[in-house]
């Protein structure tokens, strides 16, 4: 990975080597920071932290740790000038109260273009934001038509970034699917087969896409040099699986019992409206961009490499 380049030219000391900025210092944060620094990043890798508390973690990482709150702009002043590349992971709000809109890319946004330093930027999207596509396959140049506040917030966030992008940052959008791992929280679905928690029955199953955390946080990496400006990728391996067919294949691996098999009626009397949401969407994802013009070599094709690694 090319960071010991030097593409910022003669600046002042502090960017003369690239530096980035991880806003979301979360699992796939994580992962990320730990192929930056055995790329050569090392005391060159700042994270924003929300909370004092995450701070001694942070720095045990090899990550210089910044205080400040996407939920509150006041607090992200100073990060005006500090990087070069930055990996936004941050998820839109929960709240009711943003509506359609994502408040805290605003805010990053608001802050990070009161200097011209940031060069490229990568953030992590997701595929809910195509809404059902009756199980086609879908590119990244597929309208979107998102069925869900969530996907409507990270539909505003895409837009924002862009928007930005115009003005001269290489912008990356990398649509993400299901985000798996057995070091992850959530698992694998292991969690889900313990619970006993019922799928669709074939008739009505829907596809559903994968990526293993690790090769996310590979594509993250790649995407912040590799990246074409304003482009989105699809980071996603090559499965073809419906959901129910994915956790039998985990649970034949756990040696778990497969789950129930229910009707989409029984479902929603069995399952939260938030599980439900995830089964009423089908797609496929084309992952082309990824392999091709990111050059990504994942390293768990598909959910089958993933489970058994794990």
């Amino acid at each position: 990975m090319p960071l010991r380049q030097n593409p910022l030219g003669a600046r002042p000391a502090r960017f003369r080597r690239p530096r980035v900025l991880i806003v979301g210092s979360g699992d796939v944060g994580r992962r990320a920071a730990r192929l930056l620094q055995a790329a050569g990043a090392p005391g060159r890798l700042l994270a924003l932290s929300r909370s004092a508390q995450h701070l001694p973690a942070l720095r045990a990482a090899g990550l210089t740790p910044l205080l400040g709150d996407l939920d509150r702009p006041a607090t992200l002043t100073r990060l005006a000038g500090l990087a070069s590349h930055v990996l936004h992971l941050a998820p839109p709000p929960q709240q009711h109260v943003s509506g359609r809109h994502d408040p805290r890319t605003d805010a990053l946004v608001a802050a990070l273009r009161r200097s011209r330093s940031v060069q490229s930027l990568v953030y992590v999207s997701t595929t809910g934001v195509y809404g059902d596509c009756d199980g086609q396959w879908v590119r990244e140049s597929q309208p979107l038509r998102p069925a869900t506040v969530r996907a409507w917030r990270r539909v505003a966030a895409e837009r924002r970034l862009r928007e930005w992008g115009r003005s001269g940052v290489r912008v990356s959008i990398l649509r993400a699917p299901g985000i798996y791992a057995a070091d992850r929280q959530g698992g694998a679905g292991r969690e889900r087969l313990l619970r006993a928690s019922p799928v669709l029955c074939k008739q009505e199953d829907v596809y559903t896409n994968h990526i293993h955390a690790d090769d996310l946080a590979r594509a993250c990496v790649l995407a912040l040099w590799r990246g074409r400006s304003q482009r989105v990728y699809h980071a996603s391996d090559a499965s073809e699986l419906k959901m129910g067919d994915y956790f039998d294949l985990a649970a034949d691996i756990y040696g778990l019992p497969r789950p129930q098999r229910v009707s989409r009626a029984q479902a929603q009397a069995l399952l939260t409206p938030l599980q439900l949401s995830f089964m009423s969407e089908s797609r496929r994802l084309d992952n082309h961009r990824l392999l091709h013009q990111l050059r990504l070599r994942l390293r768990y094709p598909t959910v089958r490499e993933g489970l058994l690694a794990s």
